[in-house]
């Protein structure tokens, strides 16, 4: 019996060479690993650096879209300007990656924001209310581009923290 199972281990081994599924299995880990870091990299810089023009065809898709519960925004432009009221509502925002995971072109985000509602944001005036919410945003990605966000978190507590329920 010992040496079967020493001949099962030895040919396990020896079928693990480069063969077509690890080929496979080493460029779908590469790519997930490119993926996580063009959606980190656009995401820091946006918020860290207060730079909308990050969001671009170098990183998002041309077709970039983001559901909402009032309907898809779709295109570069539109996206950037949707996420663009964070940073004109909150001029002291602060994003965090609280933790980020991914499984080839399928990325799951846990996040907190925090800011200081100064400025405009959606159409509602300044509140001055301090800001804490956490969520989480599934992230499509198609051809190492950002493809398709939808954001989840408590709607309710964030408008009750801007001061507009009660």
């Amino acid at each position: 019996m010992k040496k079967i199972v020493s001949i099962c281990v030895v040919f396990f081994v020896l079928s693990c060479g480069p063969n077509e599924k690890c080929v496979t299995l080493e460029q779908e880990k590469f790519q997930t690993e490119q993926n996580l870091n063009t959606y980190k990299t656009a995401w820091e810089l946006f918020f860290e650096n207060r730079d909308p023009s990050v969001v671009n065809t170098d990183s998002f898709d041309e077709n970039v879209t983001v559901v909402t519960s009032t309907g898809d925004i779709t295109g570069i432009d539109a996206f950037r300007d949707y996420y663009n009221n964070y940073l004109k509502g909150f001029s002291d925002a602060e994003f965090i990656f609280v933790d980020i995971f991914a499984q080839g072109d399928k990325l799951v985000k846990h996040w907190n924001f925090k800011g200081t509602h100064d400025g405009e944001m959606f159409g509602i005036p300044a509140t001055n209310n301090k800001v804490d919410i956490s969520g989480t945003t599934m992230v499509l990605m198609k051809d190492g581009k950002v493809f398709r966000e939808q954001d989840f978190f408590d709607n309710h507590s964030f408008l009750m923290q801007l001061g507009l329920l009660n």
